[in-house]
């Protein structure tokens, strides 16, 4: 059978100037990318059309549905351009960041791309650099302006990112530019928007509503890289309002400290299952094959325990948007994640009581079914994708083949766990169809195998009422 088919935790790859070909993208999809992310904190709208174009191309040349998802920046604050590029600072050091600094003179005068006064307070703390260097605001010189102390030695780089780790935005987290990249976004073939340094569920909402005035069906996935994002109140909100959750690890490990994020990531992950929400599992996975050809131990755990924790998507971001080996991480990643599910069993979690109804509860018995009668596959009928992520939220050890006359849903369903979309006309018959077809294709071998056909006749969308057992021979 297809390996497509066998790889059931996905992997999505950030595009960037190591693979900004049409060649690359498709090496990419053809290693086993499922997903392309496009990163709007870089690069023009030009640029990203043409990159539209090469994964479609790709996508309709290898006959596998890919998923495209659109990363806004957010209010990601940076420091301006310093001269000389760098500047050293020590313990005690008081550095002034406006925003109305244009030039930097080389003093301790700092620019910064971000009006810090109108959002922070004093005491509140500062990172600097991915938290290389600590601050603490202990003045509001202007409205422009603030003074913080510097904590520890090192040094300041131009453009690096500030972190707020204790700061209320307020609901005010979608920049000016952010709002331009959705509304062009929403003319594009984006399958999925993610929204940067979500703080609580509200945020969520009121993206969800520009969407739908702009007209976009893409669905929302929050990264959750904030300290009140992580909140056990707030968590759980985001999990259930969003349409999926991205564990961005290397934000969240400054902003509320790198020992909390194994547990945290476990935690979204069970979350996400809990609640059928799609969870991606995201920064410095395969972290440094940017610049070596093979992965570290630690890296190949990493992945795998991601994969044993039932996650959907493992992402690469730096490994294949600047790194070295941007094909050769993919594979890496595709056999550790196969290795994986082969030998081992994905981890087990409550369910929520939300998906105790009929067609979740077909979707379980479809799932507990394949596994006792030893099906080689499930395949699942369905028009809105509902069907085949209930069966996915089951886990199941073995492929679910979709089948949908709906190309945007076979996109969204490339991330979804274990999924392999077909598109294919409208007709009762379609699963049996697409089930016969890839007997005879060779999908199944030469023997007869048994399948798990899982339909929703009912007329009303996202209902699963059909269950059938069918030997292909």
């Amino acid at each position: 059978m297809s390996d497509n088919i066998f790889k059931r935790t996905k992997i999505l790859a950030t595009i960037g100037p190591a693979t900004f070909s049409q060649e690359k993208v498709y090496q990419l999809l053809e290693a086993g990318v499922n997903g392309i992310r496009m990163n709007f904190s870089h690069g023009a709208n030009e640029e990203r059309i043409e990159q539209i174009d090469w994964v479609r191309t790709a996508s309709k040349q290898l006959g596998k549905p890919v998923a495209i998802l659109q990363d806004l920046q957010g209010p990601k604050i940076r420091l301006g351009v310093l001269k000389d590029n760098m500047l050293n600072v020590k313990v005690g050091d008081m550095l002034v960041l406006d925003s109305e600094i244009t030039e930097h003179d080389g003093s301790f005068n700092l620019p910064v791309q971000y009006n810090l006064a109108e959002k922070m307070k004093v005491g509140e703390p500062l990172y600097m650099f991915d938290g290389k260097i600590r601050t603490v605001v202990r003045e509001i010189v202007s409205p422009t302006a603030i003074r913080v102390e510097v904590q520890n030695d090192g040094f300041l780089m131009s453009r690096k990112g500030l972190n707020l780790p204790d700061t209320d935005f307020g609901g005010d987290i979608l920049t000016q530019k952010d709002i331009n990249d959705l509304e062009w976004g929403a003319s594009q073939d984006f399958d999925y928007v993610a929204l940067s340094f979500i703080q609580k569920a509200d945020d969520i909402i009121d993206l969800r509503r520009r969407l739908t005035d702009l007209g976009s069906t893409a669905n929302i996935i929050a990264k959750i890289e904030t300290k009140s994002a992580v909140d056990p109140e707030n968590l759980e909100e985001i999990v259930k309002t969003s349409d999926g959750i991205m564990v961005a690890r290397g934000d969240l490990a400054v902003e509320a400290g790198a020992e909390i994020v194994p547990v945290v990531q476990r935690r979204i992950i069970a979350l996400c299952r809990k609640y059928c929400k799609l969870v991606i599992v995201a920064t410095q996975m395969m972290g440094s094959m940017v610049d070596n050809p093979e992965p570290s131990r630690a890296e190949v755990s990493d992945v795998a325990n991601a994969v044993i924790q039932g996650a959907d998507v493992v992402m690469l971001s730096d490994e294949t948007a600047n790194g070295k080996y941007p094909v050769e991480t993919v594979r890496a990643m595709r056999k550790t994640i196969i290795y994986t599910q082969e030998h081992s069993e994905v981890m087990l979690v409550e369910k929520a009581e939300m998906r105790e109804k009929t067609d979740a509860i077909l979707s379980y018995t479809a799932a507990q079914l394949a596994r006792r009668i030893k099906a080689r596959a499930i395949i699942a009928e369905t028009h809105t994708g509902a069907t085949a992520i209930n069966v996915a939220a089951y886990r199941p050890n073995l492929p679910i083949v979709c089948v949908t006359e709906n190309v945007k849903t076979a996109q969204k369903l490339a991330l979804r766990y274990a999924s392999r979309p077909y598109v294919r006309p409208n007709d009762s018959n379609a699963a049996t169809k697409l089930a016969d077809e890839l007997k005879q294709e060779g999908y199944f071998g030469a023997d007869p195998v048994t399948v798990v056909l899982v339909s929703g006749h009912n007329p009303e969308p996202g209902k699963t009422d059909n269950i059938q057992v069918k030997t292909l021979s």
